[in-house]
């Protein structure tokens, strides 16, 4: 009953990967607060935005959907820090996309992977802004990711008290809007009457400016200020210990990064199991590891 298309989606919503995406950060490292956007929340605006901009053009829905939701199963945790942090201690580099196809291609279903059709897999590679897919949903995709990651993450700035809403400059906002809401709709309106039509999808060349502008004006106020420079320096002190002692200590991996081993080299499986991380699940390993503990002496002298 079910196309191929929505049968990969289903398969993408069943999987380990995608449940673990609730924990794994956006932009700010395990915020305490119940509000902050996390990676499952960010899954979830792409696939509605890239879902609404299908609808729009006249497109596959199912198609947009699945490959939006598999975009970033193979995110590392500590968000883009993290990314950063394992691409230079991995031999090869990483690449949090090329991770996701491995995710669903290798290591879901204990290493027999789901199965993915062609176009889904091409959606999930190709969704970053360098990347250039094979489908008009894979574009849709494409800029659903970076119209919802600009706009959540600013409405977390705001939320955590880096940013006013009266910092974003007046000619961004005069453009896209002062809320997420305005910006967002600006966004899928741009592309409408762009790509309506058309065997491309993209916005209008003013929409696409203005956007670009908030995303570099995100960048030199929030993902690369002096306090997000502390936190990433933490957070590649833990992988960078736990990446070498995964290294000398293979026989300590799980059951099927250990199987891994076999079949790819040892780095590959240790970067696929620290990959794999939620930002909690690395500090409890990095203390399990690291952190001496207290010796319990029960009842002595009772």
């Amino acid at each position: 009953m079910r196309t191929d298309f929505q049968r990969d989606r289903d398969r993408i919503i069943y999987c380990k990967a995608f449940r673990r995406l609730k924990n794994k950060t956006q932009v700010f490292f395990s915020p305490e607060g119940d509000h902050y956007i996390t990676r499952l929340t960010h899954t979830l605006d792409v696939a509605q935005i890239a879902r609404s901009l299908a609808r729009a053009l006249a497109l596959n829905e199912d198609l947009a959907e699945a490959a939006a939701l598999g975009h970033d199963l193979g995110h590392t945790p500590f968000g883009h820090s993290g990314e950063r942090i394992l691409n230079k201690l991995a031999p090869g580099g990483f690449k949090h996309n090329e991770q996701s196809v491995r995710v669903v291609d290798v290591l879901e279903k204990d290493g027999r992977g789901l199965n993915l059709t062609y176009e889904v897999r091409d959606g999930i590679l190709n969704h970053q802004k360098s990347g250039d897919p094979a489908t008009p949903e894979g574009m849709c995709v494409r800029i659903a990711d970076k119209v919802a990651y600009i706009n959540h993450d600013l409405d977390d700035a705001v939320r955590a008290g880096v940013l006013r809403p009266s910092d974003v400059p007046a000619d961004i906002t005069g453009v896209l809007g002062k809320s997420s809401k305005e910006r967002i709709n600006t966004a899928i309106t741009s592309v409408w009457r762009e790509s309506r039509g058309q065997n491309f999808v993209r916005m209008g060349k003013e929409v696409a400016e203005a956007s670009e502008a908030l995303r570099a004006f995100m960048f030199e106020r929030v993902y690369f200020t002096e306090f997000a420079r502390r936190e990433e320096q933490k957070a590649e002190r833990m992988l960078s210990c736990m990446y070498e002692y995964f290294l000398k200590n293979t026989g300590e991996l799980p059951g099927l990064f250990l199987k891994l081993s076999e079949r790819f080299s040892q780095e590959q499986a240790v970067c696929d199991y620290i990959s794999s991380m939620t930002d909690r699940y690395a500090v409890y390993t990095f203390e399990r590891i690291f952190v001496p503990r207290g010796w319990s002496f029960g009842d002595e002298g009772n």
